[in-house]
């Protein structure tokens, strides 16, 4: 068995791995990550593109903004559209300045990789067999196997960025965590085409059909969504299919616009809120997906990502340059604070714009969850307070500094 050492081993490379581990290496603590699927599978997962200005502000930490600084699409704001009638929700005056930025995951992703190759910082792929020993030791392991190789790695912290099925979370004992979860009876169908937005910003849109949401990646690429039942399968939708229950749903001035065309990507994304506490044991560190789903009505997902890695890189950064541990408790209470307004804020708007007539949820209820939905979209988009609530939850709260 080859024996390796590092300081803090990060098991994922994904954004929020890549992201640790540029930010620490911009600290000079040295990182290794291990990934069990090669580079071009990571690539390959379509996933989020709305960052809040934090995310953004820790790329540009990292060193690695200068694409999404250049081809980052600012939004001002968005639409929510109710049975065709839309209300504009001005994030930049709503909230004293602040917007979100259109990225999209792949391309951070891809951004992050090449930086890493460049400063020839260690990345195992396409790793088996990986697991996390002696978490709560002074000097945690994991062992791996990579190109037919067995290793073990020595380190001081490990950084379990490995999503909802990996081997991190899983680590910590069941009688420790405790784990949340809420599915929802509805799944998003989305489609990726390389067609031009149908607006310049998100539109949200209820209707009696059920959730559609038209968002974008750029100007010449689209990305749209409608709400399924969960027993649908992407076979059973054709591309035309797709078009023309979306043009039903979008208010008519925007279906009258929607350029359509066919898809390059196309799949059904089950919703769900998920919540693991702790998100610390020992010297493991659960980042994003590892500890947290959120439903992607809020665009929340990567962005909880981001904010667990700003909290992780910051306790790691005091740690090696101030020599204090005592601060590494402080991991799990910030990041999990943070994780439950998220959490809330996507379970809230998810119930507010989604369909549940004939569902399980709605049959035990009566009629009773839908006129709350009505009660709530009414009020919250006639009302400039109300209005101001989505928009501060929108563009993302503030990050939480440690404490002295």
């Amino acid at each position: 068995m080859k024996t390796i050492t590092t300081q803090v081993a990060i098991i994922g490379a994904g954004p929020s791995g890549l992201l640790l581990g540029q930010l620490l290496s911009k600290q000079g603590i040295d990182n290794i990550i291990i990934e069990r699927v090669s580079g071009e599978y990571v690539l390959g997962r379509i996933r989020a593109g709305i960052l809040e200005q934090g995310f953004v502000n820790l790329v540009r930490e990292a060193g690695v903004s200068e694409r999404m600084d250049a081809e980052g699409i600012v939004h001002d704001g968005f639409d929510i559209a109710v049975d065709g009638k839309c209300t504009h929700i001005n994030l930049k005056e709503l909230t004293g300045g602040d917007t979100v930025l259109c990225y999209g995951q792949v391309d951070i992703t891809k951004d992050l990789m090449a930086a890493r190759a460049s400063a020839s910082l260690v990345t195992y792929y396409e790793s088996s067999e990986v697991k996390l020993n002696d978490v709560k030791a002074a000097t945690p392991t994991v062992t791996f196997e990579h190109l037919g190789e067995k290793y073990q790695l020595s380190c001081d912290y490990i950084a379990g960025c490995d999503g909802f099925h990996g081997v991190s979370r899983p680590t910590i004992p069941a009688d420790v965590r405790t784990e949340h979860e809420r599915v929802y009876p509805f799944g998003w169908l989305g489609l990726m085409s390389d067609t031009p937005p149908v607006s310049d910003e998100l539109i949200y849109s209820k209707t009696k059909r059920g959730f559609a949401l038209a968002s974008m990646r750029s100007p010449t690429r689209s990305r749209y969504y409608l709400q399924v039942p969960v027993t649908d399968k992407v076979e059973d939708w054709s591309d035309d299919d797709f078009w023309q229950e979306l043009k039903k749903r979008l208010p008519a001035d925007a279906a009258a616009k929607l350029v359509t065309g066919p898809s390059i990507e196309k799949s059904i994304a089950p919703l769900r809120s998920f919540v693991c506490e702790p998100m610390q044991y020992g010297n493991l560190f659960l980042v994003g997906d590892a500890a947290h789903i959120v439903p992607p009505t809020g665009a929340k997902g990567l962005n909880l990502a981001a904010s667990d890695v700003a909290t992780l890189y910051k306790i790691m950064t005091r740690v090696y340059k101030e020599g204090d541990k005592n601060c590494l408790h402080q991991y799990s209470e910030i990041a999990l604070r943070r994780v439950w307004h998220g959490e809330r804020f996507s379970w809230w708007m998810t119930n507010m714009l989604h369909n549940f007539d004939g569902m399980s949820d709605a049959k035990e209820q009566g009629d009773t969850q839908g006129r709350f939905a009505e009660s709530e979209i009414n009020y919250y988009t006639a009302s400039e307070n109300g209005k101001r609530v989505i928009a501060e939850q929108y563009v993302g709260l503030a990050y939480e500094e440690l404490a002295p």
